[in-house]
């Protein structure tokens, strides 16, 4: 599980409450101690670092038994300057690359390190959670929206590329800001990870889109 805050956290103690034995990644003390607290083994690490996670993946197999469901619930850090990067006419290379390209690459590194450590431990699961900017760019949300539009790829991509080595690759897409303090939204994501990691006899989604209720959906 990278990421063990907010949304992570609810994912964490779900996937314990389902009897799973999960590696939570944090970095925050405070954090690390909400993870025990979950039953969940902590893990300090900055699993941006490709090197890093491909440590912490190898540990938490060797720790676990093995190794068949990998989560990604990071949000990244927000950088400086309104959310989302501002208009195009407004923004630089410098914003493209703090607000893009950073969630692009995050995206990649999460899928690369996944796609080796479930290979060798023969097959699994990787799950990358987004946002709805993933499918639709919002006005002043330019250059976040096409790092999201970019991690979507490469989940398509990865999830054909990965089938014959038994990995099933899925994007679970939040569309709408988050409550922290919403245990029933957050719960509900927690559900969604649950749905798209469990084998089923008909092939699992490879994409799935929660919207607030009341909320109109958006068609891709």
């Amino acid at each position: 599980m990278l990421g063990a805050r907010t949304t992570g956290g609810a994912i964490c103690a779900r996937l314990v409450a389902e009897g799973w034995q999960v590696s939570a990644v944090a970095r925050s003390p405070e954090t690390l101690r909400a993870v025990r607290t979950h039953g969940a083994r902590p893990v300090r690490a900055d699993v941006s670092d490709p090197d890093e996670l491909a440590q912490v993946l190898t540990d938490a197999t060797q720790a676990q038994g093995g190794l068949d469901l990998v989560v990604n619930a990071l949000a990244g850090p927000r950088p400086p300057g309104p959310f989302g990067g501002g208009p195009i006419a407004d923004a630089d290379l410098t914003t493209l690359r703090r607000w893009g390209v950073s969630v692009l690459e995050q995206t990649f590194v999460f899928l690369h390190a996944g796609a080796v450590a479930l290979g060798q431990a023969g097959g699994g699961t990787l799950i990358q959670l987004t946002g709805g900017s993933s499918r639709h760019a919002r006005p002043g949300s330019g250059p976040w929206a096409a790092g999201s539009f970019g991690s979507r790829a490469l989940v398509q991509a990865a999830a054909n590329e990965l089938p014959e080595a038994g990995i099933h690759v899925a994007l679970l897409i939040v569309d709408g800001a988050i409550e922290p303090a919403d245990r029933t939204e957050l719960a509900d994501i927690a559900e969604a990870v649950l749905f798209l990691a469990r084998p089923g006899k008909l092939r699992r989604p490879n994409e799935l889109q929660l919207t607030r209720s009341g909320e109109a959906w958006r068609p891709a």
